[in-house]
């Protein structure tokens, strides 16, 4: 099982970053850290919504020490950030780690507009 999950998020780069988005109509990115606790603590939460809207939002993580340029784009200081993408536009964002039903309340929302 989990290396379905794995699988089901998509790694992104500062290269890949905006064909991802520009490829994906509904887009959740989890900007991280390796070091980071907070960032530790949501990676499976990530995982399984990947999973539980596979087909519906996909999702991606990138790696902020890795790719710097994604950092400076959405003005990124702090982490773990989720960014939610429509139609190749961000419509939300949310910075810090919470619980597994509120970020599946923002992938709905995500979903209902």
């Amino acid at each position: 099982m989990a290396n379905d999950a794995a699988t089901a998020v998509l790694k992104v780069t500062d290269q890949s970053f905006g064909e991802i988005v520009k490829s994906n109509k509904l887009l959740v990115v989890d900007c991280y850290a390796d070091w980071c606790g907070p960032c530790r603590m949501i990676a499976p939460i990530v995982e399984d919504l990947a999973n539980e809207y596979s087909g519906k939002v996909a999702f991606g993580k990138v790696d902020v020490d890795q790719s710097p340029e994604v950092s400076r784009q959405f003005h990124i200081s702090s982490i773990p950030t989720l960014l939610f993408f429509k139609n190749g536009e961000m419509v939300d964002r949310q910075i810090g780690a919470l619980p597994k039903h509120a970020l599946q309340s923002r992938v709905e929302a995500l979903l209902a507009n």
